[in-house]
């Protein structure tokens, strides 16, 4: 069990976790990651998915409970601040959606709505909530078709699904299909009407948009 300092921010926070991971992770893992997190940029995913300017693919996903929640009856309330996240098993996801609750306060001044994506089934997204005592909207979205819409999947490479069993991360349950597909984290403010007002799209899944950056774009919408 990582521990990390909850006052330090989100990109803080980052790199502490991250930092550690390294420091105990056996070298030639360690390489494998690095090789895969190269191809995988270099793939050119991340300049290919939705940017500034974009029209904001729609979705109705479920939430935890069955709720269905739909991107344009947000958006008649105001902003949107939509995030995709791998699933409740990654320590970086986890520092997100905290960091992401705290800001849930100044968010809803804004009127602005929050809401996370994840491909986990309705159950596993559940636990992450719980987990990480989120109050705003998680969502699954099975088959990974809304981040499709948005340029986001890519598939684990057999190095990389071995690496993952290894450490007990079961995609197949976490995620209740065997595509062994996964989001590369991204974070959107969209609009009222429809258009991508900021974008944060990394392969790097150690890296993630920082609310306190965020915050402003919300506050001129």
């Amino acid at each position: 069990m990582i521990n990390i300092n909850s006052s330090l921010s989100l990109t803080e926070q980052l790199a502490e976790q991250k930092a550690q991971v390294v420091q105990n992770l056996p070298a030639e893992i360690a390489d494998i990651f690095l090789q895969k997190a190269t191809e995988l940029e270099n793939s050119g995913i991340a300049t290919n998915s939705l940017g500034v300017g974009d029209k904001a693919a729609n979705f109705q996903l479920p939430d935890p409970v069955g709720n269905i929640i739909n991107l344009q009856e947000l958006l008649a309330k105001g902003p949107v601040l939509l995030t995709f996240y791998r699933g409740g098993w990654c320590p970086y996801c986890n520092l997100e959606l905290r960091a992401l609750q705290r800001s849930l306060p100044e968010l809803e001044q804004y009127n602005a709505s929050l809401v996370a994506i994840s491909p986990e089934t309705p159950d596993n997204s559940l636990s992450t909530a719980e987990k990480n005592q989120l109050e705003f909207a998680v969502l699954s979205d099975a088959g990974l078709n809304v981040a499709r819409q948005y340029g986001l999947v890519f598939t684990l490479d057999s190095e990389l699904r071995r690496i993952y069993e290894q450490f007990g991360i079961d995609l197949p349950k976490q995620n209740g299909d065997e595509s062994y597909q996964l989001p590369i984290p991204a974070t959107y403010v969209i609009d009222p009407e429809s258009i991508i007002r900021y974008a944060y799209v990394n392969t790097d899944y150690t890296q993630r948009a920082d609310p306190k950056e965020i915050i402003p774009i919300i506050a001129q919408l």
